[in-house]
């Protein structure tokens, strides 16, 4: 049987996991970042294993979320994908949360993004948590994209 404190848990990581979305969709750079730990990593791999983006910190994350922001839509940014969609929302969907201690947790979470040409496309977030501060945050996340629509506005171009 689940105790209040597990379900506190796995609520509270449910709301990191939708602040990381809603955050990312506006643009929020600061909210945005204040989803991981101060040490927190995100990366980023295609469903082959190919390695894409890494930053590590939380300083980092939101550099980087800073310049997607201010990187006019239509040119090209440090990652190669260019800013050419005009509405993002990012769905989650199957949500697996696993406590692994008192203040960690592991989660695997599927997601699809949906633009202006509808499905965009979609993948999985690989997350470690842990909590820090009180709050239940992102200390290393990989992002594994699935599948890309062949409109995708964030699909590669070749």
């Amino acid at each position: 049987m689940m105790t209040v404190d597990e379900l506190l848990a796995r609520e509270a990581i449910r709301d990191t996991l939708a602040k990381y979305n809603v955050s990312g969709d506006a643009m929020k750079t600061e909210d945005y970042a204040a989803c991981f730990t101060r040490d927190g990593i995100i990366e980023s791999m295609d469903r082959e294993g190919g390695a894409g983006i890494h930053y590590e910190g939380r300083d980092a994350i939101l550099a980087w979320q800073n310049a997607w922001k201010n990187t006019p839509k239509g040119a090209e940014t440090t990652t190669s994908v260019q800013r050419r969609a005009k509405f993002v929302r990012h769905n989650l969907t199957t949500c697996k949360i696993d406590l692994t201690g008192p203040d960690t947790a592991k989660a695997r979470t599927y997601w699809v993004v949906l633009t202006d040409v509808g499905p965009d496309h979609s993948g999985v977030y690989l997350d470690e948590f842990r909590k820090e501060d009180g709050q239940w945050l992102i200390a290393h996340r990989v992002v594994r994209t699935d599948w890309f629509s062949p409109d995708s506005k964030f699909g590669n171009r070749d």
